[in-house]
């Protein structure tokens, strides 16, 4: 089951869309969040699925998908501990991007 947005959730989408901003259209097909927690931190393991549409959306995706280990996303009061690519399907002009993320939360 799926927890509603956290904070975590939204700062996570708002890096991921700024990352993406060179694509005309960023389409979110499906976001999941849950509650995650170790012995010593506390966060969330997060399920997007996006859509990028129009003229560079495969260069956008192309661009995205090789920075992707070495990416910084900001978080405000969050720290992204890891992100893994697990989908990926391009052809002319969209691009769907599936990914599985884990933040924890910054004290």
């Amino acid at each position: 089951m799926s927890a509603p947005f956290t904070d975590s959730t939204t700062a996570l989408l708002r890096a991921v869309r700024a990352m993406l901003a060179t694509a005309e259209r960023f389409v979110l097909e499906e976001v999941r969040s849950r509650s995650w927690a170790s012995v010593t931190f506390a966060g969330a393991r997060h399920e997007l699925s996006f859509r990028l549409e129009g003229a560079g959306a495969e260069d956008a995706a192309a661009r995205f998908v090789s920075g992707l280990e070495a990416a910084e996303f900001p978080l405000r009061g969050h720290v992204l501990a890891d992100i893994v690519l697990v989908g990926e399907e391009r052809r002319p002009g969209c691009a769907r991007l599936s990914l599985e993320a884990l933040t924890v939360e910054d004290e």
